[in-house]
């Protein structure tokens, strides 16, 4: 029998499981209960880690530790934040926006130069030009930063197989980590501040540019390497000018990359105290000031479509020769060049100077057009006629009670009414499903520490939402998708709208859906829909796409109908995809229900903020490092399916 059990494949799977069983049902005669994790299986941490935010607190002007290196840490982030904001100002709205069209018109040409100066200049006309120059200043010291660690750690996991498979595991666990994870340890060390807000944005930032980093170095040309060390060049040498040059565009990309996520948490740090556009969004948000905040968050998109695709020309123009000077435009061709970086920037000095000569340094308020007044009246008109009794469809806020008390509460209901031990169960038998008998063990013992924590029924409400948004994100997703897949002009329709939503950061998502759908549960999970649809429209449709041409064509020839082809063809043979899609939907859902805390999402996300806000850092901690064991529950038992 236990041969049999061994050597069988589906009895290597079946026997972790029955362990497990063997293991809980004990526990599970020792402490029944309908549904509520035991208290007796409970660790109360809330009074070692408020005695540890107290020891903190108390000794952070006079301790060692804080006085040689933390301190010296935040006052360097302080001083290099405000060094940046000081010549972002002096610059002017002139400078800064004459810079940044130039610097596009060299990369991209004068289509996205044009845009650079719009995009500046919409957010001077909205009246965030200050607040756009202090996230713009805590993003350049946190992206620098983050790049920099970034390409430490990846050189070492790049150079060092040890390395990388050390670093793997937590790369991969930082980067399905919510957002609102890295923020109290943070606070917890340097208090509520701008150190506090830059080096949670470096640490969620760093993890693409490691991992691009190694991987660009990892696939250097064999044979380049070969060459350059038969010509008698050293480690250190072919690392400078083979393996770095040849992983040029790779180290572009998570610069690209850092820059995206460092914006993300840049404007979610704002609950932290980071400023800018972030901080305006949320104080409006909490006054539910729908206009104010969208005031704030259209300067974000702006931001973020112009970072983005700056540093995406900047990685396209690597490895290709400049254009013949008779296809460029001639303001290019006078940028071009090395003399046209000189001619850029003492043309960006000189509109600097112009504008303070001419007295206009900040964007003058005559210049602005405010919009939260039409905004907010046009709110009131929705909340008048849209919310409720719409005849036939019903309101937007119809909408959400239903889908509140048809879905969100039976769900939770279930699962909160659900065995504590049936649970782990079903979760272990999950993990098997998808990967090993590590990956089972790692979700259940993940499970398990939330209940230990003490926050099981507000983990299990956050579960809820997760896991009905997943189902909403991926009936439009894959419908979505498959119509992009078939349909040539759908997928030119829908490629610009999936650009654009990709590069907004998970806060902006909150806006739209409370001037929707108010506050709650519903909304919470609607931005989560809205966030994670681009990705799986896009991973649905790409896997649809690639399906080999020869299984196509041969069902056609056996008169195989389109809906056939799509059953039996497209849709196994993309079963990849679709699972890494699944992957990522769970992801990038679960980020955004934990945001969804700050407009009435409750549970874990609403505990996150209650610390944040009343200084409660151990209830805070203890909702953060269930959101950590969440989120790596969530993961693996589903990464593993995206490598089958």
């Amino acid at each position: 029998m236990k041969a049999l059990l061994l050597d069988h494949r589906a009895g290597r799977r079946v026997l972790p499981l029955a362990v497990a069983a063997v293991v809980l049902l004990p526990l599970a005669m020792a402490f029944p209960g309908a549904g509520s994790w035991p208290a007796a299986l409970t660790v109360d941490l809330s009074g070692p880690l408020g005695r540890a935010g107290d020891w903190i607190i108390d000794n952070r002007d006079g301790h060692p530790l804080f006085l040689y290196f933390f301190g010296h840490v935040s006052n360097a982030v302080v001083v290099s934040v405000r060094a940046v904001y000081v010549v972002l100002l002096a610059a002017g709205w002139t400078g800064v926006t004459a810079l940044a069209g130039l610097i596009a018109l060299r990369l991209a040409g004068l289509r996205l130069a044009v845009t650079c100066v719009a995009a500046f200049a919409a957010c001077g006309l909205l009246g965030m030009w200050v607040p756009t120059m202090q996230t713009l200043a805590l993003m350049v010291v946190a992206v620098a930063a983050s790049v920099v660690v970034g390409a430490l750690l990846g050189l070492a996991a790049g150079l060092s197989p040890r390395a990388g498979r050390a670093l793997r595991p937590v790369l991969d666990t930082m980067q399905v980590l919510p957002a609102f994870a890295y923020l109290l340890p943070m606070v917890l060390v340097f208090g509520i501040g701008v150190p506090a807000a830059v080096l949670a944005t470096v640490v969620y930032a760093a993890p693409p540019m490691a991992r691009l980093t190694a991987l660009g170095l990892r696939e250097a040309d064999a044979g380049v390497l070969e060459a350059a060390a038969s010509l008698g060049a050293t480690g250190r040498q072919r690392l400078l000018t083979a393996r770095l040059p040849l992983a040029r565009r790779q180290i572009l990309l998570g610069v690209n990359q850092a820059i995206m996520m460092a914006l993300s948490m840049a404007v979610i740090a704002s609950v932290i105290g980071a400023g800018g556009l972030g901080d305006r969004v949320y104080q409006a948000l909490a006054s539910v000031d729908v206009g104010a905040a969208l005031a704030a968050g259209i300067p974000i998109v702006l931001l973020a479509v112009v970072l983005d695709r700056t540093a995406d020309a900047a990685g396209s123009r690597l490895g290709i020769g400049p254009p013949h000077s008779s296809r460029q435009h001639l303001l290019r061709r006078v940028f071009a060049g090395w003399y046209g970086r000189l001619l850029t920037v003492l043309t960006a000095v000189a509109a600097a100077v112009a504008g303070r000569m001419a007295g206009t340094s900040l964007w003058p308020e005559s210049w602005t057009v405010p919009i939260a007044e039409p905004v907010n009246r046009a709110v009131g008109w929705m909340t008048d006629h849209l919310y409720s009794g719409v005849p036939v469809v019903g309101g937007t806020a119809d909408w959400a009670a239903r889908f509140t008390g048809w879905i969100l509460d039976p769900l939770r209901s279930g699962l909160q009414a659900t065995p504590w031990w049936l649970l782990l169960l079903v979760v272990g038998a999950l993990g098997l499903l998808a990967g090993t008998w590590r990956t089972a063990m790692t979700a259940v013992l993940a499970l398990a520490a939330i209940g230990v924590l003490g926050v099981w029924e507000p983990s299990l409400d956050t579960l809820s939402q997760v896991l009905a948004a997943v189902a909403v994100t991926l009936v439009l997703g894959f419908a979505i998708g498959v119509g992009a897949a078939r349909s040539a002009r759908a997928q030119r329709l829908l490629r610009p709208v999936l650009d654009v939503c990709q590069t907004m950061p998970q806060f902006v998502y909150l806006i739209p859906v409370v001037a929707l759908f108010g506050v709650g549960r519903a909304p919470a999970a609607a931005a989560a829909v809205v966030y994670a649809l681009p990705a799986v429209v896009r991973i649905t449709a790409e896997g649809l796409r690639e399906v080999n041409p020869a299984a196509l064509e041969s069902a056609r020839s056996l008169g195989a109908t389109g809906s056939q082809q799509l059953r039996q063809v497209q849709l196994p043979l993309a079963r990849p995809a679709l699972l890494l899609a699944l992957n990522q939907a769970v992801v990038l859902v679960l980020a955004v229900v934990i945001i969804g805390g700050l407009v009435g999402g409750g549970a874990l996300g609403y505990d996150v903020v209650l610390g944040l806000a009343q200084g409660d850092l151990a209830t805070g901690l203890v909702a953060g490092a269930a959101i950590v064991c969440l989120g790596l529950m969530l993961d693996r038992v589903t990464q593993p399916a995206k490598e089958a």
